[in-house]
């Protein structure tokens, strides 16, 4: 019985801890298609006058955690006031992409212009966001990187928006990024004119440039590194000026067509209140029109009725038996004898 005691008090229980499980968030995607962003959590804008664009770089890095390839795209809460490119496309394992966001000039004013009012605190609570969302894709739609660059532009539009929509189960990754405003030291201050003859001051620049080739063999190394970067920078200026028009073109399309939807729009809607409004009038004018029709006929059968017994009583009425039809009504006196009328035989 001891022995028996002794083994009963040796036998320990453990209770059984259920583990806790969490569901993946297909929204946020899981570390293998999440690409490495640098800068990870703003972007941030210097504006400046004498500044055409202000830009930013946006590098995509692969994590590498993975062979597949990664499709990337990226979206922002302002897609008129950012240029984006690209704004899509594929990263292979290891290797890093780099997103070029420029701001449009017309924004970068109304910014300007409100710091000049308020003050650096007007730019701070700024609402503009980008999200950069990636998935994983397959080997055959990686392979199409090294085809055409259009049917691969098409292939990944069609692909994100199939995402959007829901149609598909992939499984995406979410990265939202919050822009920043900086105004640079004295680039408030600046004439706003400046920016509007850009081209001009460019276009002289680079002219100036342009000209001081032709004393090359006669410039040092140093001078001819510095005569390289001027030139880098003016061509880097002419490309700003020029997608900015691409830019403000592209703006006043979409003005356009939307300005064209609502005049159209609004045509039709008035041609449909007039035409309610002419067929209720016609249906008004109807009546009256109708109603005197009737009454006219009810006096000409009035007086057809009065001519007709004014010749029975003159005894006038004979040539009605060479009308047709009416000749069966008419009996004159010696066929009203024969049939037994007038005698008061029955």
């Amino acid at each position: 019985r001891e022995s028996s005691n002794s083994n009963i008090n040796k036998i320990t229980t453990t209770p059984t801890v259920p583990t806790a499980t969490t569901a993946p968030n297909p929204t946020m995607g899981s570390s293998t298609n999440a690409l490495d962003l640098t800068p990870d959590t703003h972007l941030e804008f210097f504006l400046s006058q004498g500044e055409a664009t202000p830009r930013c770089v946006l590098t995509l890095k692969h994590p590498g955690n993975t062979d597949d390839h990664i499709a990337f795209k990226i979206k922002t809460t302002q897609p008129r006031r950012y240029l984006v490119r690209p704004n899509q496309g594929i990263i292979a394992p290891n290797q890093t992409d780099k997103v070029s966001i420029l701001l449009v000039e017309k924004d970068k004013q109304i910014l300007l212009q409100s710091f000049e009012r308020l003050g650096q605190t007007g730019l701070d609570h700024s609402k503009d966001k980008f999200l950069v969302q990636s998935c994983v894709v397959s080997s055959a739609f990686s392979s199409k990187l090294s085809g055409d660059v259009t049917e691969l532009y098409d292939a990944l539009t069609s692909m994100w928006n199939s995402v959007s929509s829901g149609g598909s189960q992939t499984s995406v990754s979410n990265k939202k990024l919050h822009v920043k405003h900086t105004v640079q030291e004295g680039g408030a201050a600046a004439p706003a004119d400046k920016s509007k003859n850009g081209a001009k001051n460019v276009a002289k620049s680079f002219k100036r440039e342009t000209s001081a080739q032709s004393n090359v063999e006669t410039m040092t190394s140093d001078q001819l590194k510095s005569e390289l970067t001027n030139l880098r920078r003016k061509y880097d200026e002419l490309v700003s000026f020029s997608v900015n028009l691409t830019a403000e073109r592209d703006i006043l399309g979409n003005s356009l067509e939307q300005t064209k939807r609502d005049f159209n729009r609004e045509q039709a809607t008035r041609t449909a209140l007039e035409g309610k409004q002419g067929g209720g009038t016609a249906a008004s004018s109807g009546g009256p029109s109708m109603l005197s029709t009737l009454v006219l006929l009810l006096f000409v059968a009035v007086a057809c009725l009065l001519v007709g017994v004014r010749l029975g009583t003159d005894g006038n009425a004979s040539f009605l038996e060479t009308v047709p039809v009416l000749d069966w009504f008419y009996v004159t006196g010696t066929d009203a004898a024969d049939a037994g009328f007038g005698s008061g035989e029955l």
